[in-house]
């Protein structure tokens, strides 16, 4: 089995200390490089282990036949467009069970006609994760609110909307929220 645990790993600016500390129970930064170069067997449960350090699925880090990796050409920073230093690629983004899309229709706020934004949804115990971030809340019937997430006390959300002048909004003991997680913007 071919791992791309290094690769992943880089991707997500993470040193070898930082991943074994953030595994379930902590190891060490030498067990972790045994396992990314190959001089120890990944198993199942390691892979999991460190799927998890990492913020991603234990497919993530290895190599399916049926999925296509993105390699980087170029990297753009303030300097401009250049190769990078090392071979990289890129993960293909896959939304998480239960995920949801909201499609832009047109322009509002930071967002054009076209856009697709995919969100995680959110039990209330989990919405101050969504704070300051753009939430689509559901309302009584059938209805939706979409907006920046400002503020909760007890069962209330303070929603700022996106259209420029919008007032706050107040939705009440909403079931779940969908937090926007990534912006897909064809060019």
């Amino acid at each position: 089995m071919i791992t791309n645990i290094r690769e992943v790993r880089r991707a997500r600016g993470l040193t070898l200390e930082q991943v074994a500390r953030a595994c379930t129970p902590p190891t060490t930064a030498q067990q972790i490089g045994r396992l990314e170069v190959g001089t120890r067997a990944v198993s199942v449960a390691w892979l999991n282990r460190i799927a998890a350090a990492l913020g991603v699925t234990a497919a993530d880090l290895v190599t399916l036949p049926d999925r296509v990796d993105l390699p980087v050409a170029a990297v753009l920073d303030a300097r401009g467009a250049h190769a990078p230093t090392r071979a990289e690629t890129i993960l293909p983004f896959k939304p998480a069970p239960g995920a949801v899309a909201v499609r832009v229709a047109a322009g509002i706020g930071d967002y054009r006609a076209g856009d697709i934004l995919w969100c995680e949804v959110l039990a209330p115990d989990g919405f101050a994760r969504a704070m300051n971030r753009d939430v689509l809340v559901p309302r009584p019937a059938g209805r939706f609110a979409f907006a920046r997430l400002l503020d909760r006390d007890d069962a209330r959300l303070h929603l700022l909307p996106p259209a420029p002048g919008a007032r706050q909004q107040i939705v009440a003991n909403p079931p779940w929220l969908a937090r926007v997680v990534r912006l897909v913007r064809a060019l």
